[in-house]
């Protein structure tokens, strides 16, 4: 089932974030590092902010950025899935206006023998919710 299906309404998108990083899990990877590219989807109710027109009403893209920057640019991890687990749970933890991340983090120029426009990954995670047991 796609994402899309599973969440509706408003979202922060972020697309294309380019930084150099360290990950993977070939020794060059690490010593040499590479690009990766990052596309990320931040669910919230963005009507406040619609109707106040003022940044404190909404989630700043440039924080939301900031995140990623830190994540990628950061201490290497051997695994996309870790880059982007850290990237989701940051921001989940830091903005508890957003309900649910969704974060690509692609791999232009993975070793492979072959064309490739990326190689790379998607996760999506949710804010958990909470349970209210019956009194």
């Amino acid at each position: 089932m796609d994402v899309a299906e599973i969440v509706k309404g408003d979202k922060l998108i972020l697309r294309g974030l380019k930084f150099h990083g360290f990950h993977g899990v070939k020794p060059e990877e690490n010593k040499l590092g590479q690009k990766f590219v990052i596309n990320m989807d931040a669910w919230m109710d963005l009507r406040t902010a619609g109707e106040s027109d003022s940044l404190p009403d909404t989630v700043n893209y440039t924080d939301i950025y900031r995140i990623v920057k830190e994540a990628v640019e950061g201490p290497p991890h051997k695994l996309l899935e870790s880059v982007a687990h850290r990237i989701a749970t940051t921001t989940l933890n830091k903005f508890s206006q957003i309900s649910s991340v969704r974060v690509k983090v692609k791999k232009p120029h993975a070793a492979v023998h072959g064309q490739i426009d990326y190689l790379g990954i998607e996760i999506f995670r949710c804010r958990p919710t909470e349970v209210i047991a019956p009194t």
